[in-house]
């Protein structure tokens, strides 16, 4: 299994729509903005034309698999529950932006590892 260092709980994941496109980044502690988190295409890919939100398809399943790996550290627990993620989550963000932390994410990805593993 591989794993990573997950994200402090306290991560912020924001994502911004813009003319140009989509964007998902994240501040932290330090109050730094980072801006992109990596779509991990080596897990899996989906959209090649990055991340989106706000409805079922491929650029919110990019966003999923990313948002998991990332939150939680742990890409073998992230391809088992990203799709439920998804149609969880981020299907339904608000298509303009939104904010979510880390804890909130790993919270719902506990709830559905045990949903799904019962």
């Amino acid at each position: 299994m591989e794993e990573n260092e997950p994200a402090p709980e306290t991560r912020r994941y924001l994502g911004i729509r813009t003319p140009l496109g989509c964007t998902v980044g994240f501040n932290d502690d330090s109050g730094d903005v980072f801006p992109m988190i990596d779509p991990r295409f080596d897990l899996r890919m989906h959209s090649p034309d990055g991340f989106e939100w706000g409805y079922h398809g491929s650029g919110p399943c990019q966003l999923a698999l990313a948002l998991v790996a990332d939150a939680t550290g742990d890409d073998e627990l992230a391809k088992r529950v990203y799709l439920l993620f998804m149609h969880r989550i981020v299907s339904g963000l608000v298509i303009e932006g939104w904010e979510l932390s880390a804890a909130e994410i790993r919270l719902e990805v506990e709830s559905i590892d045990r949903a799904t593993n019962t």
